[in-house]
């Protein structure tokens, strides 16, 4: 009994020197990590809108978001909440859990893995996104202009052919024109960690076509959805 009034008046000594912390700091921390573990997710070198980034970070809850594209200016902001839990046995009989929010920056400057910032939980209910756009491949696929075999390919009038199909404006679209034939790309946002839904078309003299790499070229790093697929299609994977 003795010995335990003699250690009590070091606990508050320790706490202080932080060498034992309490509960809802730990699960404070806890809640950071998971929020650090989303922002890891969203990052990517492909410009993306607001709405994009803010789309896959729904998997924490998304109270603002602030700025228009990860390329511009200072990129993409977005405070989020999520909460966190934790046991210490010098202080608590039960768990302690929290809910805490916090500030992720989206851009090329900002580093993989960059710790999620402490901020003030801005009041409101967390927004809502609705599903990605998708790709029209048959309206694509039904404007695109068809060349006879001799024929020139024009890009301009493939680039008007496009421009009809008025799309959703966060889907990507690039052109190229190689050996007189136009290759081109659409890819709606995505999660860098998700396979692209991007569709590759290609308007040659004699033959045009549009197609869907297959999953495996169209994971992160495999570079399957690129204007170079499309004039220069990979064969099928074995």
């Amino acid at each position: 009994m003795r010995r335990l009034v003699l250690l009590a008046p070091v606990l508050p000594a320790l706490t202080a020197c932080g060498v034992i912390r309490s509960s809802e700091e730990e699960a404070t921390d806890a809640a950071r990590e998971t929020a650090t573990h989303a922002g890891q997710r969203l990052h990517g070198p492909r410009p993306r809108t607001a709405e994009a980034v803010g789309r896959p970070a729904s998997t924490v809850e998304v109270l603002r978001v602030k700025g228009t594209s990860t390329h511009e200016g200072d990129g993409v902001e977005l405070v989020v909440r999520t909460s966190g839990s934790a046991y210490n046995g010098w202080f608590d009989v039960e768990e302690v859990t929290v809910r805490r929010c916090f500030a992720l920056r989206v851009s090329p400057g900002a580093e993989w893995g960059e710790e999620a910032r402490d901020v003030a939980c801005p009041g409101g209910l967390p927004l809502g996104f609705g599903p990605p756009p998708e790709v029209p491949q048959v309206a694509l696929e039904e404007k695109l202009p068809r060349v006879p075999e001799g024929g020139r390919v024009d890009e301009a009038e493939v680039r008007r052919a496009l421009a009809a199909l008025d799309m959703d404006p966060s889907i990507t679209t690039e052109v190229k024109t190689e050996n007189g034939r136009v290759g081109i790309v659409l890819s709606p946002p995505a999660d860098p960690h998700e396979p692209v839904d991007c569709v590759l078309a290609v308007v040659a003299p004699g033959g045009t076509s549009t197609w869907t790499p297959p999953r495996v070229r169209r994971m992160p790093g495999e570079g399957g959805c690129s204007v170079d697929d499309a004039l220069h299609p990979a064969p099928p994977p074995h």
